[in-house]
């Protein structure tokens, strides 16, 4: 097991040492002896982009079968050992990684391990027909109660469908189709856990009031004696124009409390400056209460209830600057465009004040520091810039690394991307019957 151990310039007395078992599972600790917690994070390199087409939704799937048992824990037991030894869990999917989590008592830091290694190295013993179908209909049902049945649940899907075009790895979102969800078997499960759920595959962070050497003993003594595998695939080539190259635009009629007008737009990639700018952008513009969409759509005009404008990082492809609107009362989707357009086309033209980029980085830093004084948030951030960028030490000056950034890259990004020819737009039209059951609301106010 070797390791290396920094501490990096402006990374606020934060700490991390990493190592490397046999087997190639890489170890980040960072200790945090503030509180009597610890943090295990455990992130695998595989996301719905590795999917391929006809079998979408098999990562998030997969998510749910972790939590079904392995060799030696039986069936919902790893959420019963965590949470009666005064711990919280969870596991999430997204496009380029899947990650499980326990936050422990310090003294419980084992029993979290060995629940995470007894699944990673033994989980096809307890895989059968009947845990499929079990987490299969649990997605299911996941799908209709957050995406299908709910007003605007399916604009995500629809937005990125539009924003990556057919084929490209992210032109699906991680829910997958409920056809592909019915299509997947026992063998497709089985040989998906073989592929991406080995060792060399993860990163593996602990984060809190730890004895390094103590919890270096037990990652080695539970995980190193679980084979590599070397069958992954890299996944799709994910790399498109720096612009859309014209305006995509799709209008649905549903039954939706109000007006909506939804907007992706194609910002660069993660772990870049121009990223960094552009959230800053994203923040002066719709972030808060203090944004200028914000005050000029709602405040100014009152032609919105709500308007907001964040950035959805994306290390493999171009990230997602994510604009929503809902509209006020009879407030029509055109005049509501045509005053966001204004405002972006001020923006590029004029840049940034300096009270904008001051309360925007203060923004930022603050989200920045809120994720890493928490055990679980910073093991998460030490995972995700192992995995993505190769280097969990990137975590800890993140802060400084958004402070770095000036006026001008600000208004750069804005003005080579924030533009009509490089989004695609969804927008919401409440059906008739939705109409007329707010008429008849407001004559029975009345």
């Amino acid at each position: 097991m070797g390791h290396t151990a920094t501490e990096e310039a402006g990374s606020g007395g934060l700490t991390a040492t990493e190592h490397r078992l046999a087997n190639g599972l890489r170890v980040v600790l960072s200790e945090d002896h503030l509180t009597p917690v610890a943090a295990v994070c455990l992130w695998y390199d595989v996301g719905s982009r590795h999917e391929v087409k006809g079998r979408t939704g098999l990562a998030h799937l997969f998510e749910h079968l972790m939590f079904q048992g392995s060799a030696q824990v039986k069936g919902n037991g790893h959420f019963e050992l965590v949470q009666g030894a005064g711990g919280s869990l969870n596991g999430t999917t997204s496009f380029e990684r899947t990650n499980y989590f326990e936050t422990m008592p310090a003294h419980e830091l084992e029993l979290a391990l060995w629940l995470e290694a007894d699944r990673m190295g033994s989980l096809l013993v307890a895989l059968d027909e009947e845990s499929l179908e079990n987490q299969r209909d649990v997605v299911k049902n996941e799908r209709r109660q957050r995406y299908d049945n709910v007003p605007y649940g399916t604009a995500f899907e629809k937005l990125t469908a539009m924003a990556y075009p057919e084929g490209h790895p992210y032109h699906h979102t991680p829910i997958g189709s409920m056809a592909d969800l019915d299509a997947a078997s026992l063998e497709d499960a089985r040989a998906f856990f073989r592929t991406y759920y080995a060792p060399n595959n993860a990163v593996l962070s602990i984060v809190g009031d730890i004895d390094p050497e103590q919890t270096l003993a037990w990652v080695e003594k539970y995980f190193g004696s679980i084979p590599s595998h070397n069958g992954k695939q890299p996944p799709r080539d994910g790399s498109l124009p720096e612009t859309i190259g014209g305006q995509l635009r799709t209008v649905l009629e549903e039954d939706v409390p109000s007006r909506a007008l939804m907007a992706a737009y194609r910002l660069p990639h993660d772990g870049t400056r121009e990223a960094d700018a552009a959230d800053l952008a994203l923040t002066i513009l719709g972030g808060g209460e203090s944004s200028r969409l914000y005050n000029r759509l709602v405040r100014r005009d009152r032609s919105a209830v709500a308007a907001g404008f964040g950035l959805l990082r994306l290390a493999g492809a171009p990230s997602l600057g994510w604009l929503d609107v809902k509209a006020s009362g009879d407030a029509e989707v055109p005049a509501i465009e045509a005053a966001v357009d204004e405002e972006l086309a001020r923006f590029a033209e004029e840049g940034p004040t300096p009270e904008e980029m001051e309360r925007a980085q203060a923004q930022l830093e603050r989200e920045w520091l809120d994720r890493l004084a928490t055990v679980s948030g910073r093991a998460d951030e030490l995972c995700r810039f192992a995995v993505l960028f190769g280097d969990p030490q990137l975590a800890l000056t993140a802060v400084q690394r958004v402070l770095e950034i000036s006026p001008l890259e600000v208004q750069a990004v804005a003005k080579a991307r924030l533009r009509p020819d490089n989004r695609a737009v969804l927008v919401y039209e409440p059906t008739a019957q939705t109409d007329a059951a707010g008429t008849e609301e407001e004559e029975a106010a009345k």
